[in-house]
């Protein structure tokens, strides 16, 4: 009798023992300690391709969030996102973001007519362009200059990945920190 007794006991045991070990391990997986909701800067949404402006306030990158991929820009100094209309359209695909000095410009990966494309966003015109639409071949992984003059990319025009540096020319405005007019480099 004290078997039967001393073998209910242990099963008891293990199977307390068994309920409490899946209880810690499922409370450490637990999602509730990220921040949750649209304002927060991570959610429980993929969140990847992060990019830096050059003065270190606003932080680029791609998201899934609500189903939609999108480039999201946050103002870390606010702790909130920045609104940038004309940027995210329904069923376009956005990838490689780059920041100019105050996030003035972005530079991005998109598709025109099926082909990958760089294009730039304007912050102050609220309007996007494409710069590479007559450049043959494929391009990738677009970045920008600080003050958003120049805007580097990679081609496969010769068959092969080269780099290739886009003037946007001496006549844009440029994004400099303190807001004095910029000269022309010498030669």
């Amino acid at each position: 009798m004290s078997k039967v007794i001393s073998s209910i006991w242990l099963q008891r045991l293990s199977n307390w023992s068994l309920s409490c070990s899946l209880a810690i391990l499922l409370s450490s997986c637990s999602y509730t300690d990220l921040p949750i909701g649209s304002s927060s800067l991570n959610s429980r949404y993929t969140e990847e391709q992060p990019t830096l402006s050059g003065n270190g306030r606003f932080l680029g990158f791609i998201s899934n969030r609500n189903g939609n991929h999108q480039l999201l820009l946050f103002d870390i100094q606010q702790q909130q996102f920045v609104r940038t209309p004309n940027l995210n359209r329904a069923r376009i695909i956005v990838e490689a973001p780059s920041l100019s000095h105050s996030a003035r410009y972005i530079v991005y990966m998109t598709t025109d007519r099926g082909r990958p494309v760089v294009s730039l966003y304007d912050r102050a015109t609220k309007q996007s362009q494409v710069l590479t639409s007559f450049y043959p071949g494929w391009v990738r992984n677009p970045s920008i200059s600080p003050d958003g003059r120049y805007v580097t990319f990679e081609t496969s025009s010769r068959g092969q990945w080269d780099i290739e540096v886009l003037d946007r020319g001496p006549n844009i405005e440029l994004d400099i920190p303190d807001g004095t007019p910029a000269t022309a480099p010498t030669e």
